[in-house]
C-alpha cells in the first residue's frame, strides 16, 4: 500500500526542497551524477596518476578535464539542481558526437566495426540525461534567470 502512494509522489512538484521540481528528476539526476562519478573517476584519475613521461599538450588537457568532471559529479549528487549546466555540457557534447561522428558512419553502413562503435555504444545512453533534466526548470533559472517561487509564496 505504501508502494502505491510512493509512485505517484515521485512525479508530484516538489517546492519545499526542490524548488518545484518532481522528485523523479531530483533521483534521476542523482543516479546520473553517481554514476559519472563511480565510472569517470576511476578511469580519469588512475590514468592521470599512472602516467610515465611526457604529456601530448591536448592528451593531458583532455584527462585533466575528465578528472575535473568526475568532482563536479560528486557536488551533483549532494546538490543536483545546482549542477545542471553540467548535465547540459553532457548532452550537448556527446549528441553533438553522435551526429557529427557516428551518423555518418551509420548511413554509410560502416560504423560497425569501426573505432567508433564503442564511443557510439556508450554515447547513446545519451538519452538518461535528456530524461532526467528539468528541462521547465533550467530554463527558467538558468537562461531567464528566474527564481522558481514556492506555492506558499506565491
Amino acid at each position: 500500500m505504501q508502494v502505491l502512494r510512493f509512485i505517484p509522489d515521485l512525479f508530484k512538484r516538489d517546492f519545499e526542497r526542490y524548488e518545484g521540481v518532481p522528485k523523479i528528476n531530483i533521483y534521476l539526476l542523482r543516479l546520473l551524477f553517481f554514476l559519472m562519478f563511480v565510472f569517470v573517476t576511476y578511469d580519469s584519475w588512475s590514468y592521470i596518476l599512472q602516467h610515465k613521461g611526457p604529456w601530448n599538450n591536448l592528451e593531458a588537457a583532455a584527462w585533466c578535464m575528465w578528472g575535473s568532471y568526475s568532482a563536479i559529479s560528486f557536488i551533483g549528487v549532494i546538490r543536483p539542481l545546482k549542477m545542471l549546466p553540467i548535465i547540459l555540457f553532457e548532452v550537448i557534447y556527446k549528441v553533438t558526437w553522435l551526429m557529427v561522428v557516428a551518423y555518418p558512419l551509420w548511413i554509410k553502413n560502416e560504423l560497425a566495426g569501426s573505432s567508433a562503435e564503442g564511443m557510439t555504444n556508450v554515447f547513446m545512453w545519451v538519452i538518461l540525461p535528456i530524461v532526467a533534466m528539468p528541462w521547465g526548470y533550467f530554463f527558467k533559472t538558468y537562461i531567464l534567470g528566474k527564481a522558481i517561487r514556492s506555492r506558499n509564496s506565491a
